[in-house]
């Protein structure tokens, strides 16, 4: 069975947008992979097809209203692992994504204004999960950033079966750095840049290490709170 993706959202027509090109979207031809864009207006009542209203307490903007929400979630035949993305949600990690991977629905909410009310969250199951510590206009950029963690994971959907080993996040620390040819290159500020000479060497166990010496390097320099983890 493909790995399935069911979204709830006001703008369907934004999927699958970028997962729809290179790799992803081979992936979807090929039906290693589908998803289901259920627009939530079309289960709205009234001619206007409210989905949100004024915050109770006062405040700014809207909340979207949970009836219509439910209404959209009990309209779906599996929705499996419900997800309400948020910036105040567990943050996605390489971790987390392997776990949603290995499930074959995911179901992906993704809010408008100032968010969702409480209470459908809490009786539709949803998990909250934030890509980041910013605020996006809408659920829908970060779910296509979700989705995309998920779909190259996938059997078959990666060229090179260790390239999903070797990347960064997978072993705890950030990637380490890459070269390619030519193996001399002059940039455009007149210096000369070479590539490290373990690399070239042909000594896989040199490489191997230098590759992971680099790896706890930047590391340190660039992402510290990982090194804590590890």
């Amino acid at each position: 069975m493909s790995f399935h993706i069911n979204l709830l959202t006001l703008f369907p027509e934004m999927f699958p947008g970028m997962l729809g090109h290179s790799l992803s979207g081979k992936a979807l031809e090929k039906g290693l992979w589908s998803y289901n864009a259920v627009n939530i207006r079309d289960f709205a009542d009234g001619v206007h097809k409210s989905v949100d209203d004024t915050p109770f307490g006062g405040g700014a903007g809207m909340v979207m209203r949970p009836d219509v929400i439910e209404r959209a979630l009990l309209a779906l035949p599996h929705p499996g692992w419900r997800i309400y993305l948020s910036p105040r949600g567990r943050v996605l990690t390489q971790a987390l994504v392997k776990d949603l991977v290995a499930e074959e629905v995911l179901t992906i909410l993704c809010g408008r204004y100032e968010g969702v009310d409480q209470r459908v969250l809490e009786s539709g199951g949803f998990e909250e999960i934030s890509v980041g510590d910013y605020v996006l206009s809408g659920g829908e950029p970060a779910a296509l950033v979700l989705m995309d963690a998920c779909i190259r994971l996938l059997p078959g959907v990666m060229g090179n079966t260790e390239t999903p080993v070797e990347e960064s996040f997978s072993s705890g620390l950030l990637e380490y750095p890459h070269y390619t040819r030519p193996a001399q290159w002059m940039a455009a500020d007149g210096t000369v840049r070479g590539v490290p000479e373990v690399l070239t060497s042909g000594n896989h166990a040199k490489i191997a290490q230098w590759r992971r010496t680099e790896a706890e390097r930047m590391t340190k320099e660039r992402r510290p709170d990982l090194m804590k983890r590890t």
